[in-house]
């Protein structure tokens, strides 16, 4: 069984090399049903934008992934990968420019991503983030929310929003510097770099590098999944991470507002 979520027309992400392109619209992602309730596969689906994501996106798939939360009959492990040549190019710069410098309307789209990775990292499924291509912006911290997180040789990672006045807002202020250290966080994130899959698992952006990410996922399946369950409830209490996204959606309403002719520019 597919469910498939209806995104807006492709346009621009936070990729902001290669990810503006055109065309129909697409899903924004395809949930397939769990295989015996051991694993569910979410795939982004916007590859001709390399699977940025738009308002509606980001609301479906949080709907998805939080729904395994209310549920008596969760998976043990959730995959979440991308379906062309990207993992996820970040958030889909024309909505972002469509708040038209607006604060309060930016920051709940700060919030609505927040919310997507919030999702990911209190549902009781193990959600595993399969990386295959760029994971940029908005995009590496839906990867960083996730509990394990898997590249390809062929994965590059970014946060490309500060060349032009941004920043992400996804929890990624809070998350980054727990996985990798505030000196690499820093680091990384100021100078808009792009690192290769060696490189992040260097500095801890990701776990491990396989060719196949889907093995990883298996190989954790295959473990009770109420143990699962109870080991991430333990490893993943947190009580700072509210507020510190509660300040961070403040802050990307502010910088939307004073920047939102240089958004605009990147879009021509």
């Amino acid at each position: 069984m597919i469910d498939s979520f209806d995104g807006l027309d492709p346009a621009n992400s936070e990729d902001t090399d290669s990810s503006r392109t055109g065309g129909d619209p697409t899903p924004s992602h395809e949930s397939t049903a769990p295989d015996h309730s051991r694993i569910q596969t979410i795939a982004l689906d916007r590859p001709e934008a390399r699977n940025a994501l738009t308002v509606d996106g980001l609301e479906s798939l949080a709907a998805t992934i939080e729904s395994q939360s209310t549920g008596t009959d969760s998976p043990a492990v959730i995959y979440l990968h991308g379906r062309g040549p990207a993992f996820c190019a970040g958030a889909d710069l024309t909505a972002v420019a469509d708040l038209d410098g607006d604060r309060d309307a930016a920051r709940e789209f700060a919030r609505l991503g927040q919310r997507v990775a919030r999702a990911i990292e209190t549902c009781p499924s193990i959600v595993v983030a399969g990386i295959d291509g760029p994971a940029m912006g908005g995009g590496l911290e839906l990867a960083l929310a996730c509990d394990v997180r898997v590249g390809t040789p062929a994965s590059t990672y970014g946060e490309p929003g500060v060349t032009f006045g941004l920043f992400g807002a996804w929890g990624g202020t809070a998350r980054l510097p727990k996985l990798v250290g505030q000196g690499n966080a820093l680091e990384f994130a100021l100078s808009g770099r792009t690192v290769d899959a060696e490189e992040a698992r260097r500095m801890g952006l990701i776990s491990r590098i396989e060719d196949e990410p889907r093995e990883v996922v298996a190989s954790i399946a295959e473990h009770p999944g109420e143990t699962l369950a109870v080991l991430k409830r333990r490893l993943r209490d947190d009580s700072t991470q509210a507020e510190q996204e509660r300040r961070e959606a403040d802050a990307f309403g502010d910088l939307v507002a004073a920047h939102a002719d240089e958004i605009e520019s990147v879009l021509e």
